[in-house]
């Protein structure tokens, strides 16, 4: 028996940076390269291309470290875009273990104020139940290389 793309991925993370880095962090391609997907996983910065508006895209390609024939590609577009307030999107999976090529999924990334610092809260999916663990697991990972670019 299969598990059915039921799962939504929630996550509240506050980073120690204002809004407005936080936000950026999301939408510069400079700095989406620089953190971007989980430790052992890179960004080259030539694969990001992002046009923030509705209608506007993301593209990009996650390359593994050790071994780069791994790779993840994310395409997405945006649906909602409020200037260091929220991004919302539609991507479609290629390359990622537990989903069929093509499966389209959605992406809500909410930026709040918490006096200096800014509370995130990301909505991810439907996932299945093993795809959303690994999903956690990898934003989960990323944010700690996030932390650190806006610690620099």
């Amino acid at each position: 028996m299969t598990d059915t793309a039921t799962h939504e991925l929630v996550i509240t993370r506050l980073f120690d940076a204002p809004r407005e880095l936080v936000y950026r962090a999301f939408t510069d391609p400079d700095q989406v390269a620089a953190w971007f997907g989980p430790v052992g996983w890179s960004v080259p910065r030539d694969s990001v291309d992002m046009d923030v508006k509705v209608g506007g895209h993301q593209r990009f390609t996650m390359v593994n470290d050790d071994d780069a024939t791994m790779n993840s590609p994310v395409s997405g577009t945006f649906t909602e875009v409020v200037e260091n307030e929220l991004l919302v999107g539609e991507e479609t999976a290629d390359n990622i273990p537990g989903l069929p090529a093509g499966t389209k999924f959605s992406l809500r990334l909410e930026f709040h104020d918490e006096g200096g610092k800014t509370r995130l809260v990301l909505r991810q999916g439907p996932y299945t139940a093993e795809v959303e663990g690994m999903a956690r697991e990898g934003w989960t990972s990323s944010f700690t290389k996030l932390d650190a670019l806006l610690a620099a």
